[in-house]
């Protein structure tokens, strides 16, 4: 307990576990992903389902909605941008239809609307990238499920009032590849987000959807903590090490449910455990959904699930923000983001999708130089990931679509939820992320974001 005492002094800890951190990174990987032999998924609670949807586990989203072929359900909930908005009002027709779009809506500023968007030719309608979840004759709505008229007089599944479509990149039942929950910084895209059921836990607590996986925070947004030091379902945490640590008091009314049970801490006073872990929050987080009580030795961030472990020749590098995954010589891991500023803005991020984004953002449009500043990360002989979020696919360098084993020229490169990953070649040691944020709106719209595991050094320092 002294140790706790020592260590917290107001936000300028920050500086002292950072330091204790550099060179230990290596041993704290399952802080961040679970091994295939100890996968957790979340529970969730049971509501009814129409016939012939199911709800699926999925790697790293939590529990979703399926349809009858066990395909992931999406919605396309209205967002901000700079100049108006885009996605699907709730209880009003789809905004997403057969219509090809040929300009850009200028939303995004500082495009003004009216530029032909590119490759017009192979552009596909929203609708085909984006089948629409019908609903067939005589369907009757069910608690939250309800049905929509599209444009054209066809009915739709809506789920609070959000209308349902799949996504042409999932292939197998679990995937998630069309969208996510991560709410990402700045002005991101109108993204596509996976439906699922609400998650099994108590009205005071919340589940975060982080890039490493589901974290549980209180309902007012401050990260869980769980100690070693306790016991099952019994804290031991009292008398100085309360001066760190305040136990997520469960309320006199409370009752268990599911993973979630109360441990009696005084005659009166139950606290909430997750898994038999006693649960707490920590007096010196500064900010939402923090990370900084993790780095107190043997103190956790508590999650449902967290992401599957990616290709074992990964490390984690220290870097300026956080912890940043990197390949196996330490240079850190980028992933692209796009989404085109049209209508649908449909994204265009994947191999399948126009490149001429991508290589205006990171070559100019020369695909020569977009290979030699952003390398892809080429997957050696033999490799292969054990889950669906990592995965090895060909590609052509010189268009970066797809291409066959034994093309001239491709490479096997390795892949996040189904689009290639890159290093920069502005970082020359481990740990430098130079390439974060390049493109446009700090690298969310159309660019380069590092594959953060936890970004919030800097933030936490200042």
């Amino acid at each position: 307990m002294h140790l706790q005492d020592d260590m917290f002094c107001g936000v300028a800890i920050t500086a002292v576990l950072i330091s204790g951190l550099i060179g230990s990174v290596q041993a704290n990987a399952q802080e961040y992903w679970q091994s295939p032999e100890n996968i957790a998924t979340e529970d969730y609670m049971q509501e009814p389902l129409p016939k012939g949807f199911s709800v699926q586990s999925t790697a790293i989203e939590g529990p979703v909605f399926a349809d009858s072929n066990g395909m992931t359900l999406y919605s396309w909930p209205l967002h901000n941008l700079r100049n108006g908005d885009l996605g699907d009002r709730k209880g009003e027709p789809p905004s997403c239809n057969d219509k090809l779009e040929t300009t850009n809506s200028g939303l995004m500023s500082p495009y003004p609307g009216g530029f032909k968007l590119p490759d017009l030719d192979t552009r596909p309608t929203c609708v085909e990238l984006w089948p629409p979840v019908y609903a067939p004759e005589g369907a009757k709505p069910v608690g939250k499920w309800t049905i929509v008229e599209r444009l054209d007089g066809s009915m739709q599944w809506a789920y609070d009032e959000l209308p349902l479509y799949t996504s042409v990149l999932d292939v197998k039942p679990g995937d998630v590849m069309g969208g996510t929950r991560f709410e990402a910084r700045g002005d991101g895209p109108a993204v596509r987000e996976p439906v699922g059921p609400p998650p099994n836990i108590p009205p005071s607590m919340a589940i975060a959807q982080m890039k490493i996986g589901r974290m549980v925070i209180n309902h007012v947004g401050y990260a869980v903590y769980s100690w070693d030091g306790d016991g099952v379902n019994k804290s031991n945490c009292f008398g100085s090490c309360l001066d760190s640590w305040k136990p997520v008091v469960a309320p006199e009314t409370a009752q268990p449910q599911g993973e979630w049970t109360i441990n009696e801490r005084s005659p009166g006073i139950g606290q909430w455990a997750f898994r038999g872990q006693p649960l707490y929050t920590h007096v010196w987080d500064t900010r939402y959904r923090a990370f900084t009580g993790g780095d107190v030795p043997g103190w956790k961030n508590v999650f449902t699930q967290r992401m599957p472990a990616p290709p074992s020749e990964f490390t984690i590098q220290d870097a300026r923000l956080g912890h940043v995954l990197a390949d196996s010589r330490g240079r850190s891991i980028y992933v692209y983001n796009c989404g085109d500023d049209a209508p649908d803005q449909l994204a265009c991020d994947n191999p399948n999708s126009t490149q001429a984004y991508r290589l205006a953002i990171c070559g100019g449009g020369d695909p020569d130089i977009c290979t030699k500043t952003w390398p892809y990360v080429v997957a050696s002989e033999g490799a292969k990931s054990n889950n669906r979020i990592w995965s090895v696919i060909t590609i052509d360098p010189k268009t970066g679509h797809f291409a066959k084993t034994g093309d001239e020229g491709a490479l096997r490169v390795w892949a996040f939820r189904g689009r290639p990953i890159y290093t920069f070649a502005g970082d020359k040691r481990a740990g430098q992320t130079e390439g974060d944020a390049w493109g446009e709106f700090y690298g969310y719209r159309n660019g380069f974001k590092a594959f953060w595991l936890r970004d919030d050094f800097l933030a936490n320092a200042g």
